[in-house]
């Protein structure tokens, strides 16, 4: 009884006593309001946005615009954590929710965002995290590993029949294989420095190409290049970006391995991101997709992809989108996955055309 005769609680209030970042938009995806840490997250004033679609926030195929518009078309709640947003001085990693609203007579009538930055641990963080991991391992494994080796190849120098022989070689093959492992996982724990120099990006990716076309896993698979040749050159380390480029295109061949497929490259300046600063001002930068038409991946096994030696295939050691992600993010860049079992998987490497001191 005692709330009778009160006058409602304007939303205004409400949203900016909230802790996450909060956006509305109405059934067309417009923006209605947004509350104060929206703007400081997003680096938008409320006058800039209201009125215009959901997409003008971030870019159109940014996971915020994304989930409003799935949201909108469905009317189910969706969420994905640790999603990147580009700022001017640095990135903020977000986890994000959207919720349909409705009218009073349950018609669709909008969705809410929630933006909660500080669940994700950025990308730099995790590398040092799998640095220190590298570095104990290869300390507690390589010299064993050593003798094991030397004790096979004794071994094998010293077979009198050929079933011991064949034994020994098989101790001395793992070894080595093992130690291969040992050192692709200590590229996270080297720090190695990038040599820059004015890179052909397309060139590199044909070079890639090239070199996959005689991999007998792209037998059957259609190559399908989209080039924008308005790109200019980029300040990069081209050996990194061709082992970025090299374990994703990998990646997608084996996903294709059952029956062939199409593999596509496309490349594309990227007006709408901003990576870095120079000098106050966000650095131009571009995108590189690679796509397949594979088995494609779950939700679950999408949130495990860049962890080392996770595979959703029964060989590979599971380091070429670990490593790939790394060398992505030493140049300021930022590597993304969208995947959908049975449709295939596209990732986008976004790169500034210089790197920021």
């Amino acid at each position: 009884m005692g709330s009778m005769g009160k006058t409602a609680r304007p939303l205004e209030d409400v949203l900016e006593a909230m802790l996450p970042g909060v956006v509305v938009a109405d059934r067309r995806g417009a923006v209605e309001e947004l509350n104060s840490v929206a703007c400081r997250m997003l680096e938008h004033s409320r006058k800039a946005v209201v009125g215009r679609p959901v997409e003008e926030l971030v870019t159109a195929d940014h996971p915020i615009a994304r989930l409003a518009r799935q949201a909108l078309a469905t009317g189910a709640a969706v969420s994905a954590q640790g999603r990147r947003i580009e700022r001017r001085r640095e990135a903020l990693f977000v986890d994000v929710s959207a919720a349909p609203l409705f009218s009073a007579a349950g018609a669709l009538d909008g969705v809410v965002l929630l933006l909660q930055s500080g669940a994700a641990q950025q990308p730099n963080e995790r590398f040092l995290s799998i640095g220190r991991i590298a570095a104990g391992l290869a300390h507690e494994v390589r010299n064993p590993l050593g003798g094991i080796r030397g004790a096979g190849e004794l071994i094998a120098m010293r077979a009198g029949d050929a079933k011991t022989r064949a034994a020994a070689e098989i101790i001395v093959a793992e070894s080595t294989r093992i130690a291969a492992l040992v050192d692709d996982f200590m590229v996270f724990a080297r720090g190695d420095r990038l040599r820059l120099a004015p890179i052909n990006l397309h060139r590199l990716l044909d070079g890639v190409l090239e070199l996959l076309s005689h991999d007998p896993l792209g037998a059957a698979v259609q190559v399908k290049r989209n080039y924008d040749a308005s790109l200019p050159e980029l300040l990069a380390d081209g050996d990194r970006l061709r082992q970025v480029f090299l374990n994703l295109a990998r990646n997608a061949l084996q996903a294709m391995a059952q029956g062939g497929g199409e593999l596509g490259v496309r490349t594309g300046m990227s007006p709408g991101r901003r990576i870095a600063l120079q000098r106050g001002r966000p650095l131009p930068t571009l995108a590189v997709w690679v796509e397949d038409t594979g088995h494609g991946m779950s939700e679950e096994e999408l949130r495990e992809a860049r962890t080392p030696f996770f595979t959703t295939r029964g060989k590979g050691a599971g380091l070429g989108l670990a490593v790939a992600e790394y060398w992505v993010a030493q140049h300021q860049g930022d590597l993304q996955l969208q995947s959908a079992k049975g449709v295939g998987t596209r990732a986008r490497v976004t790169l500034p055309l210089r790197r920021a001191p």
